[in-house]
């Protein structure tokens, strides 16, 4: 008996023996192969990302390098959005790339409440001389363009002991809760989550499609109009004394991509100065170089009491920024400013990077040159017979630049004598042709609640690379005119 149950538990210990090993075997296999990195498609991305997030297109992008992406069905398309106005030195610039994976192996997270740390100071250091004007030398670094805006809003209200903000029609500021009640660009972004962020005014903004003007009024009229509106809007809606900032974006970006005036930022400055009202200038997307300047504010020789940066800042990283002066800065008590990953070490090195490569390889000067470049080819095209009739502005500066098209009710509502005309013009133009330059192999956005496309091609893009964004734009625009 006692020899038989050592036989049974001999025999019981090799099979459970041989089971474990054999179920061992199967786990680390299963384990292997489910941490093996494997495509997922589009179908997938539908399945389990949220719906309230829009794309341009289902691909999905596999890589990028330099001005082009490449989709995991094997397809490279030239990148004229750039993350929308992103990776502004292209996609996985070596230099900016290679800052921050030294920076992943020293330091990923220095949390800015806890002590400083080198990418960060390095990093303002590197940011003092570009900034306008030498007044601005404080800053807090934080993630997201949204929260930055929010954090000059906090600042602006801290530091005047005032509530009220105003802001301009078409602007936009982002979509997070405050911020939504700052934008008034497009419905969409605020729809059916009321009551928003109370204390936000609006004032017109000098661009004539939103007035209601003809296009042919003078750039010094809509600012006087814009002006005069402003002051109303002081005198009957928020006082002077119960009004804490006007926020501006000096290039109005999901409005429609509309530069503004020198006299009109020169106007607010002025009037911000009589009433004590800080001037906030969101460069989120217009700043690092895109206009053809560090910041557009430079072409109006303006100082603003704010300034947001965001986007193209660290190329990519997630990275934003608000500067003032100190005396400003300083009325915030410590520990009023702050977030988890706020001023990230890894997207400051980056960042670092990103100031050296602009000066390095002369990205300015490139910016010049493509910008001529691509103003002058659209100004060409709009003169082709055909094109004539539907291209109704080329506008922007630098390598922000709106091309807009004539559409039905637009057309018809500027002039009753343009009604028959009017309905002649295809419908959704900007959106098709979009479509289009995605199926020629060139990815481009559109913009506002008016029939615009931008382009947002990489600073340091190519002459060639420009010229064939040029003409996919060109064929894409012919096919939507012929189709009517």
């Amino acid at each position: 008996m006692a020899s038989t149950l050592v036989r049974f538990s001999a025999t019981s210990s090799r099979s459970l023996a041989a089971r474990s090993s054999r179920s061992f075997s199967t786990s680390a296999k299963a384990l292997q192969a489910s941490s093996q990195p494997h495509a997922l498609d589009s179908n997938f991305g539908k399945k389990h990302i949220a719906r309230g997030l829009g794309r341009l297109t289902d691909a999905v992008i596999k890589s990028g390098k330099g001005s082009y992406v490449e989709t995991e069905d094997g397809r490279k398309l030239l990148d004229f959005t750039c993350g929308i106005a992103v990776t502004n030195l292209g996609h996985c610039h070596p230099k900016v790339s290679e800052a921050a994976a030294k920076q992943c192996m020293t330091l990923v997270h220095g949390q800015c409440s806890v002590a400083f740390h080198n990418p960060y100071l390095q990093l303002i250091d590197q940011l003092l001389p570009l900034m306008p004007h030498p007044s601005l030398d404080t800053f807090f670094f934080w993630n997201s363009g949204a929260e930055a805006v929010e954090a000059s809003i906090k600042l602006a209200r801290t530091a005047t002991g005032r509530q009220n903000v105003i802001v301009m029609q078409g602007g936009y500021h982002g979509r997070t809760f405050g911020t939504m009640g700052l934008t008034r660009s497009k419905t969409i972004y605020s729809e059916r989550v009321g009551p928003l962020m109370p204390g936000v005014f609006v004032t017109p903004y000098p661009f004539w499609h939103q007035m209601g003007l003809p296009q042919s009024t003078p750039e010094e009229e809509l600012v006087r109009q814009c002006l005069f509106q402003l002051d109303m809007v002081l005198k009957q809606q928020t006082a002077p004394a119960d009004t804490a900032a006007i926020l501006i974006e000096p290039v109005i970006g999901e409005g429609g991509y509309i530069p503004a005036p020198a006299s009109f930022l020169q106007g607010l400055r002025k009037i911000c100065d009589q009433h004590g009202i800080l001037l906030i200038h969101d460069e989120v997307q217009c700043g690092f170089g895109r206009t053809g300047k560090m910041f557009y504010t430079e072409y109006s020789g303006v100082r603003p009491d704010i300034m947001v940066m965001a986007k193209g800042l660290a190329n990519g990283f997630p990275l934003s920024a608000i500067v003032s002066q100190k005396a400003i800065m300083d009325k915030m008590a410590p520990g009023t400013m702050g977030g988890t990953y706020a001023g990230n070490a890894v997207s400051c090195a980056a960042a670092v990077a990103v100031t050296k490569a602009f000066e390095e390889e002369k990205i300015l000067e490139n910016v010049q040159a493509r910008s001529k470049q691509l103003f002058t080819a659209l100004e060409d095209f709009r003169k082709e017979p055909e094109i004539a009739s539907v291209l109704l502005d080329v506008r922007g500066k630098g390598l922000m630049v709106g091309v807009e098209f004539g559409s039905p009710a637009v057309q018809a509502q500027a002039s009753a004598k343009n009604a028959g005309a009017a309905a002649k013009l295809p419908a959704k133009f900007a959106s098709r042709v979009s479509a289009k330059c995605v199926e020629r192999g060139m990815l481009l956005l559109t913009t506002s609640v008016f029939e615009v496309v931008r382009f947002m091609p990489p600073l340091n893009i190519s002459e060639a690379d420009m010229r064939k964004g040029i003409e996919i734009f060109k064929d894409a625009v012919r096919e939507v005119v012929r189709e009517g």
